[in-house]
């Protein structure tokens, strides 16, 4: 059984009132001057941290190799030099393994796009090395572009561009965040290797013409090659190169988790021999 008792207000004096009134006033004084310290610290350490400059690497290097699954880093990891790039990359940087691949097919110009734009083929358009368009009805090229001309070529080969990725690349961001003063520059064997990770707004892409071996480029970043690039074709290094052979750093017997150099489901090489690798 519950019994409620009513409970009488007692009757404050004016005294008792005003004491009530300021211990009220001084608590609302003391949570305002809180607020004002907890703004003036926070006001304080952005002023510290907006004086202060961050420290920014001066050169970015991004590396792609076409065809190296993640594992081959394992596989033949006692085949890297002790002070050798992979073994630094492996002991001394960070392994991103735990991803996955979204689409298909997984080849070279979806896949360097996806990297260096964050996005996959639905989005970024780059949907293979090349495609089916309906408005020409004819194969389109990833990175053709009929509106500009092949630099270093006497042809009209090379007419490339990134104009059919449809977003941005890391270097195209980079560029917007320091107001178009950095540098980016694209540099592979194969054209869409070096256009579609450069971005749209790069400085300069090269790349190599299979018929001359030279490093090319197109009017979309230049009206013609600087002089170190043409100094580097003068010289003819890949021919020199070709002339030397292809040998392996140790004994052919002590491949053991290496595959043969030539099966019958693997195609010929743009060089039409024998042999993929001319070693046995």
């Amino acid at each position: 059984m519950i019994i409620k008792k009513k409970v009488e207000n007692p009757v404050m004096n004016n005294n008792e009132k005003l004491s009530i009134m300021k211990i009220f006033k001084s608590k609302c004084l003391f949570q305002a001057v809180l607020l004002l310290m907890a703004f003036g610290i926070k006001g304080q350490s952005v002023k510290e941290q907006s004086s202060k400059q961050v420290e920014r690497p001066k050169l970015v290097v991004g590396i792609v190799i076409d065809q190296m699954r993640w594992d081959y880093l394992y596989r033949y990891y006692s085949r890297f030099a002790p002070t050798g790039g992979f073994r630094r990359l492996l002991d001394g940087g960070f392994s991103c393994e735990n991803t996955l691949i979204p689409y298909t097919p997984t080849v070279t110009a979806c896949g360097h796009t996806c990297i260096y734009t964050g996005s996959v083929p639905g989005l970024h358009g780059i949907v293979s090395n090349g495609w089916w368009d309906v408005k020409a009805n004819r194969v389109m090229y990833c990175t053709e572009d009929k509106t500009v001309k092949g630099v270093g070529v006497s042809t009209d080969e090379e007419a490339m561009s990134p104009e059919n990725m449809l977003v941005t690349t890391i270097g195209d961001e980079l560029k917007l965040a320091t107001n178009f003063r950095s540098k980016v520059i694209g540099i592979a064997l194969k054209d869409r290797g070096a256009i579609l990770p450069a971005g749209h707004s790069a400085d300069a892409a090269y790349w190599v013409n299979y018929k001359t071996f030279n490093w090319v480029s197109s009017t979309y970043y230049m009206k013609e090659l600087p002089n170190w690039v043409k100094d580097l074709n003068a010289k003819k290094m890949a021919a020199n190169y070709c002339k030397q052979g292809w040998k392996t750093l140790y004994p052919m017997a002590s491949y053991s988790q290496s595959t043969p150099d030539q099966t019958t489901y693997e195609g010929l090489p743009l060089v039409l021999i024998k042999k993929v690798f001319l070693i046995n």
